[in-house]
């Protein structure tokens, strides 16, 4: 699966991603930010797990969380488990910006968190399940696994770039806040 990004990050904000195949890979690869934003229970055929290893950049409206969201609600309702391997968040040593109102709620807002929420993937993934946030018939069967020797206080610098607009650290630190312009 595809988010917004692309599967390799190189899709532009907002472009739309087309189902295909990677070329390194051969990989088929449907998108989750083109024609749907939430795999269907057809895209989920034969499917025993669902790795999520994706680098969020810790704003609430970097889309990959709402993708996570979407991703765990699917797999709660086909019965299948999602494994989250979690990354550091370079925005994670600290908390800002106004919570969502959720009656604005869209794919850029789903939640009533902050706008610089610090917290990393698999810990929003926690959230998503402990708030009972997923819309979903049955819950999630949801494993993080954890990194060693992370800790909020320290800022991380990442090393994977999450997407074209975002290739250095400077950019991602200024992101949060120069986004709404």
């Amino acid at each position: 699966f595809a988010p917004e990004h692309g599967f390799r990050g190189d899709a532009g904000a907002g472009d739309r991603v087309k189902d295909g195949k990677d070329p390194s890979t051969g990989v088929t690869v449907r998108s989750l930010y083109g024609k749907k934003l939430k795999p269907s229970s057809e895209d989920l055929q034969g499917v025993g797990v669902i790795v999520f290893d994706i680098q969020d950049v810790g704003a609430r409206f970097y889309t990959y969380i709402s993708t996570l969201q979407y991703v765990m609600e699917a797999a709660a309702d086909n019965g299948i488990p999602v494994i989250v391997l979690d990354r550091p968040n370079p925005n994670g040593h600290f908390v800002d910006g106004p919570v969502l109102d959720t009656a604005f709620r869209s794919f850029v807002g789903m939640n009533p968190i902050p706008v610089v929420h610090g917290c990393t993937v698999g810990e929003y993934a926690r959230m998503l399940a402990g708030e009972k946030w997923l819309r979903v018939s049955r819950p999630c069967d949801l494993t993080v696994i954890a990194m060693l020797n992370y800790s909020h206080k320290i800022p991380h610098s990442i090393g994977c770039w999450p997407s074209p607009n975002l290739r250095t650290m400077n950019a991602i630190q200024l992101y949060p806040s120069l986004c709404f312009f």
